[in-house]
C-alpha cells in the first residue's frame, strides 16, 4: 500500500462514518488539528502513540499503522488548481513583500519556520459574511553568515 492509497482509505472511512475532522483530531490527540489533519491527508507524520490511536480509530493493519509514522513526500503540484489553495498563494504573492518587510523590521534578517510552525483557524461572524481567521505562529530563524567576521553585529547582537 502506498501513502496515497492509505490517505484514500482513511478519507473513505471518514465519509462512511460521518466523522468530522474535529472528532478525528480529538480522538487521536497530541498535536494541533492542523498537523493531525495534515497527517491523515498524507502531508505529515504521526508519532507512534498517535499511530496506535489512529489505527484503533480507523481499524488499520500493523503495516498501515506504521505507514502513518513514515516521513511523507510533501507538497502538491504547482501551480495549485484548487481555488481555496490557490488563494493562499495569491495572498502571499500580493502581500508577501509587505509581510517580509514588516517581519524583517521587527526581527531582522531571517525567515519564519514552516517546520516549527502552528496555525489556528477560527470562524469570525460578520454581517457581510463570516470570515476565516488564521493565526500563524512560526519560529523566527535568523540568517547566519558563516565565514564572515562580525556575525553578532550583522544580526544586531552584542559581541561576546
Amino acid at each position: 500500500m502506498t501513502r496515497q492509497d492509505l490517505t484514500e482509505k482513511l478519507l473513505d472511512i471518514k465519509r462512511e462514518k460521518g466523522w468530522s475532522w474535529k472528532y478525528i483530531c480529538e480522538t487521536i490527540g497530541g498535536m494541533s488539528p492542523l498537523l493531525i489533519t495534515g497527517a491523515i491527508l498524507g502531508q505529515m507524520k504521526l508519532t507512534k502513540p498517535q499511530c496506535a490511536k489512529a489505527a484503533e480509530l480507523f481499524g488499520l493493519s500493523k503495516s498501515e499503522q506504521a505507514l502513518l509514522n513514515e516521513v511523507p513526500l510533501r507538497g502538491t503540484p504547482m501551480p495549485p488548481t484548487d481555488p481555496l489553495i490557490y488563494r493562499f498563494y495569491e495572498l502571499i504573492m500580493i502581500n508577501g513583500p509587505a509581510l517580509k518587510a514588516l517581519i524583517e523590521e521587527e526581527f531582522g534578517d531571517g525567515i519564519m519556520s514552516a517546520i516549527d510552525f502552528d496555525m489556528e483557524i477560527a470562524r469570525k461572524p460578520d454581517p457581510k459574511g463570516d470570515r476565516v481567521s488564521l493565526n500563524m505562529s512560526g519560529k523566527f530563524l535568523a540568517y547566519k553568515y558563516y565565514g564572515a567576521t562580525g556575525n553578532a553585529l550583522a544580526l544586531g547582537l552584542k559581541e561576546e
